[in-house]
């Protein structure tokens, strides 16, 4: 009887998660390119968000960001599968980028590689990535991880507000935004991701750090519909005294196993800018 194969669990640099935790779980990183002028960079790599913050201070333009093309995604698979291991991939949202779709034409010229679209972004696909190799350790066969992770999907609750609607309105990535109009410099809406695209949420006024602590209890206090496995706080360029802040305060809202403090990469922080942070986790059912 032959030995069941090794299982690899990847994602696209977009799950924002730690270099600890992609340690802990033996996690696999396809970075996707950033463009800043005439020079292409890899998320994760050799670019960092503060590198893209200074661009635009410097230059008045966003960064760019660019899918992982099916070339890319062939010989990143294929050295796994080379060593006969089947591979779970998970990717930012469809409908944000082709990245999925290239990762897709890819797998059918391979053998046993899997990609799971997390209808999400930044540590909303983190969470299912973490999942998805937690089943990977329990001996779960590839293609069910992956059919598993596609149904859990439409349970992660991902959203994140932003202190400066500059860079998503500059950027076009949430049509809502442009709706706001002239309120949009005194708004610090949440952005929140449902069926893979994103949409305005509530709207606050006020300091960043008051309406964080308000986020936070809407999202989280008396409920009793999350799964407590784990929770991620994850900023792009925020206080790391705020940040650490509201960690303690998600962690004394609800009884989370796990609360993990992250910080978005590049290909996040050229869409939503610096002083964005979101609370993401798994319902125990799909959104509605």
């Amino acid at each position: 009887m032959s030995e069941p194969k090794k299982i690899i669990i990847s994602s696209d640099s977009t799950t924002d998660l730690s270099p600890a935790l992609r340690e802990r779980y033996g996690i696999q990183i396809l970075p996707l390119g950033v463009v800043l002028g005439d020079a292409v960079y890899s998320d994760g790599v050799d670019v960092t968000p503060e590198d893209i913050y200074a661009y635009h201070d410097r230059t008045g333009k966003l960064a760019h960001t660019t899918a992982t093309n099916q070339a890319e995604n062939y010989e990143f698979f294929k050295r796994f599968t080379d060593e006969g291991c089947a591979v779970v991939h998970f990717t930012i949202s469809s409908d944000f980028s082709s990245t999925y779709a290239n990762a897709c034409l890819a797998a059918e010229e391979l053998p046993d590689v899997h990609v799971v679209d997390t209808r999400n972004l930044s540590t909303g696909g983190g969470l299912l990535t973490v999942a998805g190799a937690e089943l990977a350790a329990q001996g779960v066969a590839a293609a069910d991880i992956a059919a598993q992770m596609r149904e859990l999907a439409s349970c992660v609750d991902a959203s994140f507000v932003v202190d400066n609607l500059e860079y998503l309105y500059k950027g076009g990535r949430c049509s809502a935004v442009a709706a706001l109009g002239a309120n949009l410099l005194r708004l610090k809406p949440c952005i929140e991701v449902k069926n893979g695209k994103m949409g305005v949420g509530k709207k606050y006024r006020g300091k960043f750090d008051a309406v964080l602590r308000e986020y936070v209890a809407e999202r989280l206090a008396d409920r009793d519909d999350i799964r407590l496995d784990r929770v991620f706080v994850t900023h792009a360029g925020c206080d790391p005294q705020l940040a650490e802040s509201i960690a303690d305060l998600v962690g004394k809202t609800l009884p989370f196993k796990e609360v993990h403090i992250t910080r978005a990469g590049s290909t996040v922080s050229a869409h939503c800018g610096a002083n964005t942070l979101g609370v993401l986790f798994i319902r125990k059912t799909p959104l509605s």
